[in-house]
């Protein structure tokens, strides 16, 4: 394990593997270097690149300096880019790409920019998250019970309640609590877009860098939408569905799609 230190003294954990230009690979909710798909991705990817996965703040082996704000995260990952060696490619999945998109947007010296299935609602095709989900989360978490704060987040991301009873009963449950008060850090980034409501077309504008929006085949019409609305307000963005897969991301389907556009 290495660390930086983020613009606010924060220490990040990270991992390196592999050697050629530079990668950084950001998680979703729920997911960190311990837990998640991403050190995978990294292994697969690192043949061609040198690849950075790290632990976003709260979680894993980072700190945690409050109060919490997009801009400490967007600093988060411009403190690895530099650590990269100044620019880098940067793969985000689920909320990770929307972290990756506004870290780009923020002019952080990205080269190239893969986002997999950011979670906006943008149209009838799914209810939109309700206004006060941030509050129901904020509220089980002051009261300290992390468990429900995790509850609601399965259901919201529409995980089968017998499944939900499952995970309860796994060694995965106490992890998922342990990282349970960084769901607001997820849904800061997130809730504003998925109202049901068209992405704006002057939201995401200072991004030059290619793009490449991708979803998964046999993910649900709502995120897929999302998706190709986020690819149709960006003027440098590629669109690209990767047949037969869900929102979950699988190294050895997803690594050769990230490395193409990467290495194009």
């Amino acid at each position: 394990m290495n660390t930086v230190t983020s613009a606010d003294g924060t220490r990040i954990a990270y991992d390196r593997i592999g050697q050629g230009p530079a990668v950084v690979l950001v998680d979703g909710a729920m997911c960190y270097r311990g837990q998640g798909p991403m050190p995978a991705v990294a292994r697969e990817l690192a043949s061609e690149f040198t690849v950075y996965t790290y632990d976003r703040r709260g979680r894993g082996d980072s700190g945690d300096t409050g109060p919490y704000s997009i801009e400490r995260e967007i600093e988060d990952l411009d403190a690895l880019i530099k650590e990269a060696g100044g620019s880098a490619s940067v793969f985000g999945a689920s909320s990770g790409a929307v972290l990756a998109l506004e870290a780009a947007n923020h002019g952080l010296p990205v080269r190239k920019l893969a986002l997999y299935e950011p979670p906006f609602i943008v149209d009838d095709t799914r209810t939109p998250t309700p206004d006060d989900f941030d509050e129901q989360v904020d509220t089980a978490l002051a009261e300290g019970k992390p468990g429900e704060a995790v509850t609601l987040f399965m259901k919201l991301v529409q995980v089968p309640a017998f499944a939900i009873v499952l995970m309860r009963l796994l060694p995965v449950w106490p992890k998922l609590k342990r990282i349970a008060h960084t769901l607001p850090y997820d849904l800061a980034f997130v809730q504003d877009f998925q109202r049901g409501k068209p992405l704006p077309a002057d939201r995401w504008t200072s991004i030059t860098a290619p793009v490449l929006v991708a979803d998964g085949g046999k993910s649900p019409a709502w995120i897929r939408n999302g998706a190709k609305g986020l690819a149709d307000v960006l003027p440098t963005a590629t669109y690209r569905t990767v047949p037969g897969q869900t929102h979950m991301v699988k190294a050895k389907v997803h690594a050769p799609v990230i490395a193409g556009f990467f290495r194009d």
